[in-house]
């Protein structure tokens, strides 16, 4: 924090500003604003993986009482210009993929939309959809990686063109050559799809060339860029608002077909149009984490110390993009390890652009690491935890940089610590409590820290009665944003949260960039945090240059500003309020817009967040794995806000759970379609599935990241999770887990 600013709301467990709004029912969603006029639209998906549309007949549909219009790839106007993916950090237009549908009669995957239907109500859109028939000319699919193999390449790079597909340091073969241990294992991860309470919904209005979009969407100034990109206007004619979200998870990170559909819908109708997914839909419409197959090969001394890894990844595709969650980046940063080699492969298949889901790339990398990892101990007989702070990186072993912050091995030691991790028995199936098998594991989490290309910007104003609006063109998606960028505007100006209104969810307020990657916390934090100590910097400054002020000419180092007032640093109850300087003045208001540029990409420092997982297992006669208590350490740099972080990380070691032991997509290759799209077969945790929790932050400084020291933590507590389960599930059972999830057929 800069000169001026005391820490007294930053890092406190404030209750959430807007929890009154969420419980009550005040606060709406984007498929609750019904506007005069609403009209409503249903997608028609089609039903099978590859092919073409050879007849299509409406009639039935345009028959049914209350509908407007049914739209298809023959009366629908073509987009501007076709989608370029980009990462929706990137600031530009975040397509979540190359293909926009309803252009031509080519289907590349099951459920994609072939049809629109607008009608009076929701319920006779949904009737109608139902009544639109479609025929189809079936080609041959690809919807599985044991179907795609003999197809699998190696692309120039993935995520967008982002990283590249290959990356080497030192000589692998060397350092197997030097080792006197070498591990090979395989992991499969079944495709897991996002489930947030509330499905994407889009409500779209026109006035003349103007667009209002009410979106349920991680990011409102990427769902701007990107409808306008596609519709071929000008950012500034397209409005989104989104105040309310019920969780993204990846899910609304990019900008799905839906959100531009619903816009085209209300032109065409020239009437409002809201379009919300229904569940199925949500496993057909809004990308996936892709099914995908990790080889890791280890290579170390008699000590454990690492001296090669290779890891390679094989994933599926769609027919369009080259894209992989970026699985090996913390794999490959976790260790200092001097030789690495890893690797990108992929499969195109009928199956639309997989996309981000909660610990990106990480969650899936560092299981296949972790587990393998946990094997190498226990081979050599080295306690795990001891194993990894044998090999704990003291820089980034890509680059040789310092980490900005760093934080791991204290995470370990409170970890373990918290845990009882030295009453273990490392022996596999020696622990019991009456019938059931104890098993406890352990792993390492990490997250890359990601910076948005593009300057992030709030304003600030405050009252002459002493009272502040903060506001930025974000949104909050369940993650308690509002109430800690609250807390962040508070200690700036030196005023109580109370005084502070924090304004967010619409693209007319100072643009951030999309919240992804952990990245929200650490660049909103940053603008708001330069928006307020610029406007507390003003009223310092005009209190200097104020001969009736008590604090004219004094030295702006020397004042703070805490409790409403501007004062002088050693003397509490010096100087004046903001109230006074302002009513002497006759000011009613003063603002400040403040615009905090992020590191460049190049910078010289390593950039992640690290944490530790621990897991106790049970396992009974019958195979059925309960976990019934989950420890974590993590340092996420400084935390705005203990219970919203809290929340997050509990949040996310719950979904490694259910990645470990529930969750899994699967496909009837006869038509591509996911097998188990709903919640009555997509399996989640509930309560009852859930274990004690204990998480305790290992706070660092850091002075590389932004202005606060703020990481990031939403995507850091899953990962290492689901490792640190299956790792307990050996040590109770002495099964290795090589695919995900553990089934009971696996522990009989």
């Amino acid at each position: 924090m800069t000169t001026g600013a005391t820490l007294t709301a930053v890092g406190r467990p404030l209750a959430r500003v807007d929890g009154p709004a969420k419980v009550t029912g005040s606060g709406r969603y984007a498929a609750e604003f019904t506007l005069p006029g609403t009209t409503y639209a249903a997608l028609v998906g089609a039903r099978t993986a590859s092919g073409r549309v050879v007849g299509i007949d409406t009639s039935a549909a345009e028959d049914a009482g209350g509908v407007l219009a049914v739209l298809t790839h023959r009366n629908l106007p073509k987009i501007a210009a076709p989608p370029h993916l980009l990462p929706s950090l990137a600031g530009h237009a975040a397509p979540g993929e190359s293909f926009f549908p309803l252009q031509s009669d080519v289907v590349h995957y099951f459920g994609q939309p072939v049809a629109m239907v607008i009608a009076e109500s929701h319920e006779r859109a949904q009737f109608a959809a139902r009544q639109v028939h479609v025929e189809y000319e079936r080609s041959a699919s690809t919807t599985t990686l044991d179907e795609g193999r003999d197809q699998a390449y190696e692309p120039e790079a993935i995520f967008a063109g982002f990283i590249p597909a290959r990356s080497v340091r030192g000589d692998v073969e060397a350092g197997f050559e030097a080792a006197a241990h070498r591990l090979d294992a395989t992991y499969h991860f079944a495709a897991n799809h996002h489930n947030p309470i509330e499905p994407s919904a889009t409500t779209a209005v026109w006035d003349g060339d103007r667009l209002t979009l009410y979106d349920a969407t991680q990011g409102i100034v990427a769902s701007q860029s990107t409808v306008a990109a596609l519709l071929g206007i000008p950012p500034s004619k397209v409005r989104v608002r989104a105040s309310y979200v019920g969780g993204g998870f990846g899910c609304k990170a990019m900008i799905w077909p839906h959100v531009t559909l619903a816009a085209m819908a209300a032109r065409h109708v020239r009437r409002p149009v809201k379009l919300a997914l229904t569940r199925e839909q949500m496993f057909t419409s809004c990308g996936h984490r892709e099914e995908q197959e990790q080889r890791v090969e280890l290579g170390a001394t008699d000590d454990g110390r690492l001296t090669a890894l290779r890891h390679h990844k094989l994933s599926l595709t769609s027919p369009f993009d080259e894209w992989a969650e970026p699985s090996l980046s913390i794999a490959s940063q976790a260790y200092a390890c001097p030789n690495y080699e890893g690797v990108y492969r992929l499969i195109r298949s009928n199956t639309m652009t997989p996309t981000f889901t909660r610990g990106p790339g990480e969650t899936t990398g560092m299981y296949a690491l972790e587990c393998l990892m946990d094997e190498l101990a226990h081979r050599i007989g080295i306690d795990p935890v001891q194993l990894r702070l044998r090999n704990h990186a003291d820089a980034d072993p890509n680059t040789g940089h310092p980490w900005s912050s760093d934080g791991a091995e204290e995470c370990y030691r409170r970890g373990a610590a918290r845990f009882d991790w030295q009453s273990r028995n490392p022996e596999p199936r020696s622990e019991r409590d009456g019938n059931w098998l104890i098993g406890k594991g352990m792993a390492t989490a990490g997250y890359p820290v990601f910076f948005p290309m593009q300057p992030q910007r709030a304003r600030a104003r405050l009252y002459a009665d002493g009272s502040a609006v903060v506001q930025a063109g974000t949104q909050d998606f369940g993650t308690g944003s509002g109430t800690a960028m609250t807390q962040v505007a508070a200690d700036g100006l030196g005023v109580s949260v109370e005084n502070v209104r924090f304004e967010y969810g619409d693209t007319d307020l100072p643009n951030v960039a999309a919240a992804v990657g952990s990245a929200g916390a650490g660049m909103l934090s940053a603008a708001v945090h330069t928006a307020v100590t610029t406007l507390r910097d003003q009223m310092i400054e005009q209190a200097i240059a104020d001969p009736d002020s008590p604090l004219h000419q004094a030295d702006p180092a020397a004042v703070v500003a805490r409790g409403g007032r501007m004062e002088l640093r050693d003397e509490p109850g010096s100087g004046e309020s903001y109230r006074d300087l302002m009513q002497r003045h006759f000011m009613t208001d003063m603002d400040a817009l403040g615009s905090w540029q992020p590191p460049p990409p190049n910078v010289p420092y390593g950039l992640a967040t690290f944490g530790a997982q621990f897991a106790e297992a049970v396992d009974p006669d019958l195979g059925v794995v309960r976990v019934r208590r989950m420890v974590g350490a993590f340092a996420p740099g400084r935390i705005l806000n203990a219970r919203t972080a809290h929340s997050q990380v509990m949040g996310g070691m719950l979904w490694g759970l259910g990645q470990a032991l529930l969750e899994g997509s699967l496909v009837d290759t006869r038509d591509g379609r996911w097998a188990n799209a709903s919640l009555g077969e997509y399996l989640v945790p509930v309560n009852a599935d859930a274990p004690d929790v204990d998480i305790e932050f290992v706070e660092v400084t850091d002075t590389v990241v932004n202005p606060l020291g703020v990481k990031g933590l939403g995507e850091v507590g899953m990962v290492g999770a689901a490792a640190a389960i299956a790792n307990a599930v050996f040590h109770a059972t002495g099964y290795r887990a090589r695919e995900l999830p553990i089934r009971i057929e696996h522990l009989l």
